[in-house]
């Protein structure tokens, strides 16, 4: 047994699904799958998908719980800061004054949706070993 050739999805469990859909779909612009129980919301994003789920356990991590590598980074960054995202400065990491941290050529952006779950937006370079 094998999941290496099985498809992955990232999950996130969220306290109030309207609130997190209003994110996701009004600010983030996700589309969802149609469909669906009224309490889980599909979105393909890539070739991949995220799933956002109603749940009463839904906790933030404080770790990331999906990401995704953006062509073009710097308009995403700044289109999502005009919708009011404000990306989160880590502590002891230099990050520039709409808080991406750089470890050249690898940029990220971290943000966190309306229940502290934490996202990654990353420019798809790899930062060298």
């Amino acid at each position: 047994m094998s999941l290496i050739s099985s498809p992955v999805r990232a999950t996130v469990a969220v306290a109030d699904i309207a609130r997190a859909a209003q994110f996701y779909e009004d600010v983030l612009g996700l589309v969802p799958q149609p469909g669906g129980p009224e309490f889980v919301r599909i979105y393909p994003c890539g070739g991949g998908l995220l799933q956002v789920y109603a749940s009463a356990h839904a906790t933030p991590s404080g770790a990331t719980v999906a990401s995704w590598s953006i062509a073009d980074f710097d308009r995403t960054i700044d289109e999502l800061r005009t919708r009011g995202v404000v990306f989160e400065r880590v502590d002891g990491m230099e990050a520039d004054e709409r808080g991406v941290h750089t470890f050249a050529p690898h940029q990220v952006a971290w943000c966190k949706d309306p229940d502290g779950n934490v996202l990654a937006l990353d420019n798809g370079r790899t930062a060298p070993m």
